[in-house]
Formats: C-alpha cells, sequence, structure tokens
C-alpha cells in the first residue's frame, strides 16, 4: 500500500494540471458532504479518541463556514487538507479525483487493470538528481546501453527539475519526501507496453543522451492485494561474497516466497561470516512479515519489535524464532524509500541491538493507512494505528536512522559501486 499511495501522491503533487470551473449548488454540496465524512472518520477511526489533544468539535466549527465558501475543488482540498493538517500526522490528505482513479483502476468487470510496463530502471534522488540506480538485464533500458549513475533529464520533452521542485516545497522537511519524489520519476517512466518513452539523460561523460526506450511488464511476478492495482514483487538471494548471504526483496508481501529465499540462503550459509538483509526501496506492505523475518535471526524467545496501537486494541510484534537460526551478524541496508514494514523491522532489530543498519534515513512513513473514496470523487487517506518501537520511539515522522549513514554519490554509480553495502561488509568482516 505504501508504494501505491506514494506513487499516487506524487502523482498528484508534482503532475496533475486542471481547470478550476466554477462549481455547480450539487458540487458544492458534494464538497460539503466529503467534508462531513472526513471529519466523521477521523472523529471516530482515529486510534487516540482525544487526538492527541486537538479540539475536533472547535476545528470543525472553524472549519465548516469555509467548505461552504469554496468556489472550486482545490479550495475545497485547501480547506480538508487544512483541517487534517491540526492533528499534525502523516497518512491524512486528500487526493485528488483525478489521481484517485490510478489507484482504484478497474476494467469493465469491476476487476483491477492490468499493471503497465516501464523501461527497466530504479531511480534515486540524490542532491536533488535523479540518478540510475538499478538497471533492470535484458530490459528496454539495458539494451540501450543506459548505466549506473546516469541522470536523468527529461521524460517525454519535460524536464524534471521544475515537478521535483513542486514536491520538495509542498512537502516541506517531511522525511517522506525523497520517496514521493522518486516515485514521481518512476511514474513519469511507466505506461502502455506498446509505446515508447523518450528519456533524456546526462552520461557518464556529461554529455546528453537522448534515447526512445520501450516498455515491458514491471520486473517479478504480478500480486493482488484488496482493491489495489496489480502488484509485482520480486526477490533476490545470493551471497554477495563467499562468506555473506544476501536477501533484497522489493515489498513485503508473498510471504511464501520470502520463506523460500531465505531457506535457500540460510542452507547455503552454514559457515557465512554474516548476512545481509536489503530493504532499499522497500515500501513496506504486510506487517506481519516483520515477525517471521526476526525470527530467522534469533533463538531468543519474548523479543518484540515493537507495539502497534489501535482504537480498540494493541498488536505486539512478537519475534518467532526459527531453528537453527542465524546468529552472526546482521546488516540492513536501508534508504530514504525505506518504509512501513521495513521502518517496523529495521527499526526493532536496531532497538534489539540484533542488527546495524547502514544507508540513509528512513521515509518515517510507519503507519498503517486507508484509502476511502469521497462523495465528490476525491480520495481520503487516513491511518488507523500508532506504532511505537520496543525502544519506545514513534517511528512514524522520525523514521530509523542508520547505525552508520553512507550516502550515494554520481561518481560511485558511474564506477559501478554499491557503497552502502560495501560498508555493510567491511564491518562483517570486521566482527
Amino acid at each position: 500500500m505504501r508504494l501505491s499511495s506514494g506513487a499516487i501522491l506524487a502523482a498528484a503533487l508534482c503532475g496533475w494540471s486542471f481547470a478550476q470551473p466554477a462549481l455547480t449548488p450539487a458540487q458544492r454540496q458534494l464538497n460539503i458532504d466529503s467534508f462531513e465524512q472526513v471529519w466523521k472518520t477521523v472523529r471516530d477511526k482515529h486510534w487516540d479518541p482525544k487526538l492527541n489533544g486537538v479540539d475536533w468539535q472547535a476545528v470543525h466549527e472553524e472549519m465548516r463556514p469555509k467548505i461552504e465558501a469554496a468556489a472550486s475543488m482545490q479550495e475545497a482540498r485547501d480547506v480538508m487538507s487544512d483541517m487534517l493538517h491540526r492533528l499534525k500526522q502523516t497518512h491524512f490528505g486528500i487526493v485528488p479525483g483525478e489521481a484517485y482513479k490510478e489507484l482504484d483502476r478497474k476494467d469493465e468487470n469491476g476487476k483491477s487493470s492490468p499493471s503497465e510496463g516501464d523501461p527497466g530502471l530504479d531511480v534515486r534522488l540524490v542532491d536533488g538528481h535523479a540518478l540510475i540506480t538499478f538497471v533492470t538485464p535484458d530490459s528496454p533500458a539495458a539494451a540501450k546501453g543506459v548505466k549506473l549513475g546516469w541522470e536523468i533529464l527529461r521524460i517525454d520533452g519535460k524536464e524534471l527539475a521544475p515537478g521535483l521542485a513542486k514536491v520538495r516545497a509542498a512537502l516541506g522537511s517531511a522525511m517522506l519526501t525523497e520517496l514521493i519524489e522518486t516515485r514521481s520519476v518512476i511514474e513519469r517512466m511507466e505506461g502502455p507496453i506498446d509505446k515508447t518513452v523518450e528519456v533524456e539523460f546526462l552520461d557518464g561523460n556529461d554529455r546528453k543522451v537522448t534515447l526512445k526506450l520501450g516498455r515491458t511488464g514491471p520486473r517479478g511476478i504480478e500480486t493482488v492485494l484488496g482493491t489495489l492495482p496489480p502488484l509485482h514483487f520480486w526477490v533476490d538471494a545470493h551471497k554477495v561474497q563467499s562468506d555473506i548471504g544476501y536477501v533484497h526483496f522489493n515489498m513485503f508481501f508473498e510471504p511464501e516466497a520470502v520463506e523460500a529465499a531465505m531457506k535457500k540462503t540460510m542452507a547455503e550459509c552454514h559457515d557465512c561470516k554474516g548476512f545481509v538483509i536489503d530493504l532499499r526501496g522497500n515500501p513496506g506492505g504486510i506487517g506481519g512479515m516483520a515477525m517471521g523475518l526476526a525470527g530467522w535471526f534469533t533463538k531468543q524467545s519474548g523479543l518484540i519489535l515493537g507495539t502497534m496501537y489501535l482504537r480498540t486494541a494493541s498488536i505486539k510484534f512478537a519475534v518467532f524464532p526459527r531453528p537453527n537460526p542465524f546468529d552472526g551478524p546482521l546488516a540492513i541496508l536501508v534508504d530514504g524509500c525505506s518504509a512501513s514494514t521495513s521502518e517496523i523491522f529495521a527499526g526493532g532489530m536496531q532497538d534489539l541491538k540484533r542488527a546495524r543498519v547502514f544507508g540513509a534515513h528512513t521515509a518515517a512513513a510507519a503507519l498503517p493507512s486507508m484509502f476511502s473514496k469521497l462523495p465528490n470523487g476525491d480520495g481520503f487517506q487516513y491511518a488507523i494505528a500508532n506504532y511505537i518501537s520496543e525502544g519506545g520511539k514513534p517511528l512514524e515522522g522520525i523514521g530509523v536512522t542508520p547505525d552508520r549513514e553512507v550516502k550515494l554519490t554520481r561518481h560511485q554509480l558511474l564506477e559501478g559501486q554499491d557503497p552502502v553495502l560495501d560498508a555493510a561488509v567491511s564491518w562483517i568482516h570486521g566482527q
């Protein structure tokens, strides 16, 4: 869900441009009805009945005249967004209807529409520059010679920098800015498989190169969860050196596939000096998988990664030890696109002193959230729980700070280096 919602929010912030015609009386009423639905949902479903001290009734009385006076859809959204900002929490927001349709894509039979394709590139924002960090083997991008470290300047003739500036301006210093900026770039390259996308790069020699790239189906196997559009899951398990196990997967989905990868790598790692779990770019997914994954690395029972607090209950993320777990050095890799369940796992293992975390500060987006459709056609995202790590830290808005922060550089990427993984390997060998 985190990946999908981040992508939609990114599109809403930096790609959508709508005309703002005068509203009809019926449209004004739909906006008022939407306002009331948002207010009541927060009142009834927020995990804290006291809303962290916010006088929600007073907020309603203040904002109701403003929604009645809103002369455009954007003004109505601004009123509802302002109301939600009083909570001072993330995962509460209004998504324009045109963007929300992308989240709730259905065919004529009411089923989720097929995923579109992409050219086979992964991207990270480094000092405001969109740099290629992975090229899928045998992809259209690989066939055209795109390399790690190349910078994306334009997509289909549209310069990236202004759009990314809008995202930063809209989000300010929010921790999840990198996640949303990254998704905004990736979203622009996705589209119908039978069409190409034109991308202008700055190559390794600082020359501008424009390529028309085809699209293929996304990497991995298609998986569906609830009403979300089809997602694609992949897992990579091998040894990065003869004595270090390595597992990297893109989402916390497909528990059986992750378990199979762990079993395979563990079977090959009886004498390994260390193990690496790579959660870079992993936006989360099924929260319970964090408990199962942690169990591969401890034989101690009674350990807790953290606790999730809902309106009427709390859930402890208890670790389930596996028979014959790996008890050597464990490194966890994260970046600004690691969110939700990734943060629960990394932060929990860090608090338990069972792992050392490498990379960049995570997205600070740990709360489980839901989407609902409002009467006016817009989408409403709201969180339904809070999460506190075993060390007593709320991950939401704070995230996980690596034990060793390692920053990517264009030069390192152009040289084919992975400084985050290299730092983890060096630490393992030093234990």
